[in-house]
């Protein structure tokens, strides 16, 4: 799974974006409706930064600023660490341990493809733990 090319990882998966003048509210919105803990911020095309739901809660939340009022802008990560989709998925996997974060947008060519996230990690394993609850209760219904 580590040897995975990112690209693989992402599949044809759609990047999730916000202009930087949206408020943080919007983002939340954003989030909560795609059912993600980041969003890929873009500036005239390129990525200018990452607003994740820890930016929500650390930089607006608990500095006490006002959601509807706070432009993600103001309290994303500007300039995030970035890979490339043809580096091994155990490569994201070590910039995210090292840097203390959990999503790296993955950029070609300057153009954001999408992200990978440390649930990426997670998801063979959960793949298989749920083949297995399927293939037991298929047997414990044979078995009566």
């Amino acid at each position: 799974m580590p040897e995975r090319p990112i690209r693989e990882v992402i599949g044809n998966q759609e990047p999730f974006t916000a202009s930087a003048d949206i408020t943080v509210d919007a983002a939340a919105r954003l989030m909560k409706r795609h059912r993600i803990g980041a969003l890929l911020v873009i500036d005239g095309g390129r990525l200018a930064g990452i607003f994740t739901e820890r930016d929500a809660l650390f930089r607006v939340m608990a500095e006490g600023r006002d959601p509807a009022k706070t432009r993600i802008a103001e309290v994303m990560t500007v300039n995030p660490r970035t890979i490339s989709p043809d580096r091994p998925f155990g490569h994201a996997l070590h910039l995210m341990y090292e840097g203390e974060f959990r999503h790296v947008p993955v950029v070609e060519d300057g153009r954001a493809l999408g992200m990978v996230s440390t649930r990426d990690a997670l998801e063979p394993d959960l793949r298989q733990f749920i083949a297995d609850l399927e293939t037991r209760t298929h047997i414990g219904e044979i078995l009566g």
